[in-house]
């Protein structure tokens, strides 16, 4: 009975912990690019994330293709014979080419649009997973440009 009461607060703890790094990783997230959060599926540790993975330069990032290639989903070539295919690139950032799978997934699971494209690709013959590959390239291209300065007006 002792050990279970134990055990019971330090779950408590451990909860109130969780929420309490959330809470935080939300309001880092907020205060350095706030427009991120608005995008479908994204959220604040996905961010966080994708955030570390471009650092505090994304300036040296001279396009979405290189943004893409630092998170692993820049498609690269797999030929054989007559058969042309791509496969995902296996490098990059793990943890940024992880978050990019989650938003997808949810994405897949939650937006109407997403799982209309799922259908259309399945259609022309091709495979889930190629077509994963694909949505993590559109999402990569999307947070890239969140994550570009805005060029200043010329008045």
């Amino acid at each position: 009975m002792f050990t279970l009461r134990l055990l019971a607060r330090r779950i408590q703890q451990l909860t109130a912990e969780v929420k309490e790094l959330a809470r935080r990783t939300t309001k880092a997230v907020r205060c350095w690019h706030p427009q991120l959060l608005d995008i479908i599926g994204l959220g604040s540790d996905s961010a966080a994330a994708l955030l570390i993975a471009a650092g505090d330069n994304p300036e040296r990032l001279a396009s979405e293709a290189s943004f893409a290639a630092l998170c692993g989903v820049s498609p690269v070539e797999q030929s054989s014979g007559k058969t042309q295919r791509r496969r995902l690139n296996r490098g990059g950032n793990r943890q940024a080419n992880a978050a990019l799978y989650r938003i997808v997934i949810t994405r897949l699971r939650r937006d109407v649009r997403t799982r209309l494209y799922l259908e259309r690709r399945t259609k022309q013959g091709m495979s889930k997973r190629e077509i994963i590959r694909c949505l993590k390239r559109f999402v990569a291209r999307e947070i890239y440009g969140q994550l570009q300065p805005l060029a200043p007006l010329d008045e």
